[in-house]
């Protein structure tokens, strides 16, 4: 399954949960979660490929970082 995370509406982004976040939950990121996390805190919206046996975390860890976002249909 794959998302588009738009943007991060948090007063005080938690970068370092958001890269851990896209580490945990990414699969095949082609950028580092570092490098990835700078992109979405700088209002360039990414797509990452969830594994469909952990989206339903993902979008709780999403939710959590106050991370808008889209699913991407196939």
């Amino acid at each position: 399954m794959k998302i588009r995370l738009l943007s991060c509406d948090a007063k005080r982004p938690d970068k370092r949960g958001i890269a851990k976040m896209l580490e945990e939950f990414g699969v095949d990121l082609d950028d580092s979660p570092r490098e990835l996390t700078e992109y979405l805190l700088d209002g360039t919206p990414i797509e990452i490929e969830v594994a469909d046996k952990t989206s339903s975390s993902a979008f709780r860890a999403v939710r959590k970082l106050d991370i808008d976002y889209e699913m991407i249909e196939e």
